[in-house]
């Protein structure tokens, strides 16, 4: 039996983004700890070229938001892109998480051949067919923020590990 496209999708994303509410939570409790600033970490950038942590974070929850509203042809939820805190951007992607529970298994599956035109930078767009956008396009987007969030605070003392990464907030896993 093939995959299908929410069982590609859909469970991924909200088992990493549990995994990302894991990390946010070590990440905090690290600044309360050592009496850091929270923002020594949430403005953090890996390079001078790359967004800091909490973009990171905003973007690991937009990413599987917008897809899934996408494929499935809704609209997606507006966020309003103003978390700055830990506990705002807990806040930010249990939304994520919450839309993505609403999402029927049948929204999406047989969506395989769909055009999916979506925007590239400020002023372009792209058109994929929806497997290929989400196998080649999403996917690979969404765990590159989550990785990259996961290594500014790792970067930054933070004690995770691999398996905080791959199973931190899915106890059991």
């Amino acid at each position: 039996m093939p995959i299908s496209m929410y069982s590609a999708s859909v469970p991924a994303f909200q088992h990493s983004l549990r995994n990302l509410a894991h990390i946010l939570d070590k990440g905090e409790a690290h600044a309360q700890a050592r009496k850091i600033d929270p923002s020594v970490f949430t403005q953090y950038r890996l390079a001078p070229d790359m967004l800091p942590f909490t973009r990171q974070v905003l973007i690991a929850c937009d990413g599987p938001k917008n897809a899934v509203a996408r494929i499935s042809g809704v609209e997606a939820p507006k966020f309003e892109d103003n978390e700055t805190t830990f506990p705002e951007l807990k806040a930010r992607v249990q939304k994520a998480l919450d839309y993505l529970a609403s999402v029927p298994a049948g929204a999406l599956d047989g969506t395989e051949d769909k055009d999916i035109t979506f925007p590239v930078g400020r002023d372009k767009t792209r058109t994929m067919k929806a497997e290929a956008y989400l196998k080649h396009w999403v996917l690979p987007n969404f765990f590159f923020h989550i990785t990259t969030a996961y290594a500014i605070l790792r970067h930054n003392g933070v004690e995770l590990g691999k398996s905080d990464y791959l199973a931190g907030g899915n106890p059991g896993f």
